[in-house]
Formats: structure tokens, C-alpha cells, sequence
């Protein structure tokens, strides 16, 4: 079986050119239920450069589908064997401002477009940048 990935390596997300904001906001929740963008924020945030791509995504599918730790393996091949979308279709990217940083690991953390960091890496020559995705047509 073929296996996917949304994993970049020594790589920044850069916000979306139509993003309507200018700082990096937190995620509001709406209604009972958590967001993708507000259960996202809350894992990178918390675990910076811990986690994957691949490991944020999936963590959201079985946290929203109510899957247990003995589900996880089976249900990760299976989630993983279609392509899923990346960082750069996030809310996180694409509505509330931040940009999303892999290291050399491929692990992710997330900066404020108004933030010295998220400048640095648009400013480094080393990093790949790829922009996320618009909302909007163009």
C-alpha cells in the first residue's frame, strides 16, 4: 500500500498572500466541539518541534473521530494511504497568520507573521519557503 505524507523537511509555510490578518491569532472556538485550526494551534503550540506533520494531522483525525491509542496504528496506515492535505491548506496558514517551520527533522513549530522568527526564516537563504494556499481564486 502506497503511504502519503504532509512532512517538509528544512522548510517554512508562509502565510497565505490573501490572509486577512496581520498577526498571528489564536483560533476561536465555534460551537461545542473544537476546531481543526483551534485543535492544531493547540498541539504545535504546546509541543513545538516535538511533533510531525504527519503526527498533528493525524492526531486531529483520531482525536475528532474519538479513535483509541489501540486504533491509532491501523487507522494511521489507512488515514495515510490517500493523500491528505498539508500545512499549507491549514486555517493556521491560511486565515489566522502564523507560518509553519520543519526542521531538519520534520518537525513543526508555528510563528505570529508579526514575530522576529517568522522574519528570519522568510529572510533565510537556506530554508526552502513555500506559500500556503490562497482562499481566494485568483
Amino acid at each position: 500500500m502506497k503511504v502519503h505524507t504532509t512532512n517538509y523537511i528544512d522548510t517554512f509555510i508562509e502565510v497565505a498572500d490573501d490572509c486577512p490578518t496581520d498577526i498571528g491569532e489564536i483560533p476561536k472556538p465555534k460551537g461545542n466541539n473544537k476546531t481543526v485550526a483551534e485543535m492544531q494551534f493547540e498541539l504545535v503550540l504546546k509541543n513545538p518541534y516535538k511533533h510531525t506533520s504527519d503526527d498533528i494531522h493525524f492526531q486531529v483525525y483520531a482525536d475528532r473521530n474519538d479513535l483509541t491509542k489501540s486504533e491509532y496504528k491501523e487507522a494511521r496506515e489507512q488515514f495515510f494511504s490517500k493523500g491528505q492535505p498539508c500545512f499549507r491548506a491549514s486555517p493556521l496558514t491560511k486565515r489566522y497568520g502564523f507560518g509553519v517551520h520543519s526542521d531538519k527533522n520534520g518537525k513543526v513549530a508555528i510563528f505570529g507573521r508579526e514575530t522576529k522568527e517568522y522574519e528570519q526564516f522568510v529572510n533565510d537563504a537556506k530554508i526552502q519557503k513555500v506559500k500556503a494556499m490562497r482562499t481566494s481564486k485568483k
